[in-house]
């Protein structure tokens, strides 16, 4: 498929993008590359090649989920700035 200058001024058209003639000039010729390369990328062999989701083997990094107590009420509201009726008070960030 050939990428003329109508084709991309009609494509900016309903992509409601305001290109100059320049611009309009300069992009069908970089077009035509892109779809240049996308056909000889559609000529690769992949028959032996396994899909994958990704291009290395990722592997789970997270810890084992083991429970443990957790911190008294009291000592969780020790660092706090301002707490009231054993919860933590905050500055209102809503007005009305």
């Amino acid at each position: 498929m050939d990428i003329t200058e109508d084709t991309v001024r009609q494509v900016a058209k309903l992509a409601r993008l305001a290109m100059t003639d320049e611009e309009v000039h300069a992009m069908a010729p970089e077009l035509n590359d892109i779809l240049s390369y996308a056909q000889q990328l559609q000529k690769v062999s992949l028959e032996d090649v396994e899909p994958t989701s990704h291009s290395q083997l990722l592997t789970n990094a997270l810890r084992v989920d083991s429970p443990k107590p957790s911190l008294a009420r009291e000592e969780a509201l020790r660092n706090a700035p301002d707490s009231d009726e054993g919860q933590i008070r905050v500055p209102a960030v809503l007005e009305g």
